[in-house]
């Protein structure tokens, strides 16, 4: 919680160092902070406890794990990782389920297993992964995702890890799925990172059911990049993420986004109740959350 108001970081890499590449390892130590190697054991493994503690410290009361498939990029950062810091406090900790197809058939059948261990929402990868989010072979996990009521997240952004398909991130590619899927809840995560800013804002602004979530954009400099709009507006349908590691913290993120003078409902929207809307985190949590019509959860 950040001066009285509840915080959930929608986008968090709570990875085993063993997976990762070693480009993500440097891009964690030149964006985050060093002490976050405490947080880890002797083999590289995040210590729940530690964990646990860190993120209240940080003021954050839900965080969403990602895992990730992308071995031609990040590596390969299994699902069953998280499953500890899950278990240590199911609570504060939220899963996010990913999947490549290149690698995972049938993907319905894999979202359904993920799902089973407690997933919020599907994260797609398309930059690192290399594949188009329309293409469609991914057809059949958004069918299940749109009937279950599930988000999907897509990487909306330019990465520089060696691998990646920035094309892939066009926002243009994921409008094709929101076309086709019409009930489909879509979060373009990191907004259009790069030199898709406006069409990220103006896609979300569009359709009632995409949201923009800020996860590895400095929050100071959202104004700028939203220039061509009225960002009052569009902040009503943020998400706060941070991408962590790779940020000094949560807490200094989200204060920043109450340094943008947004006013209170908008600012509270942003940190937690556009949150609790999209991923439903209200079925198991923040049970004093005030009620809204979407899934008897958050205010719209």
């Amino acid at each position: 919680m950040l001066d009285g108001i509840p915080l959930v970081d929608a986008h968090v890499h709570a990875a085993r160092l063993p997976t990762l590449k070693q480009s993500w390892r440097e891009w964690a130590a030149r964006y985050g902070s060093p002490s976050l190697l405490d947080l880890y054991d002797e083999e590289g493994t995040l210590v729940p406890e530690l964990f646990d503690e860190y993120m209240e410290r940080e003021g954050v009361d839900v965080a969403i794990l990602f895992c990730e498939y992308s071995p031609k990029s990040t590596g390969i950062q299994p699902v069953e990782d998280l499953v500890p810091i899950l278990s240590h406090n199911p609570r504060r900790f939220r899963l996010m389920a990913n999947l490549n197809p290149h690698l995972h058939y049938p993907l319905a059948d894999e979202l359904r297993r993920q799902t089973a261990l407690g997933a919020v929402g599907l994260k797609l990868h398309p930059v690192h992964g290399s594949f188009a989010p329309n293409d469609r072979m991914l057809y059949p996990a958004y069918a299940v995702c749109e009937r279950e009521n599930l988000p999907v997240v897509f990487h909306c952004g330019t990465s520089v890890f060696p691998g990646s398909t920035n094309r892939y991130a066009d926002p243009a590619l994921v409008e094709d799925v929101a076309r086709d899927f019409p009930d489909l809840t879509v979060v373009l995560a990191h907004g259009g990172r790069g030199w898709w800013y406006d069409a990220a804002a103006f896609m979300t602004l569009m359709r009632e059911n995409v949201w923009i979530e800020v996860s590895g954009l400095p929050p100071k400099k959202l104004p700028d990049y939203y220039r061509n709009f009225d960002f009052e507006r569009l902040a009503r349908k943020m998400i706060f993420g941070t991408d962590w590691p790779g940020v000094p913290g949560p807490r200094a993120n989200a204060q920043a986004i109450l340094d943008l003078a947004l006013d209170r409902p908008t600012a509270e929207r942003v940190l937690y109740q556009n949150a609790l809307r999209v991923y439903a985190l209200g079925r198991d949590g923040f049970e004093n959350a005030p009620a809204g019509k979407d899934r008897g959860i958050g205010t719209t």
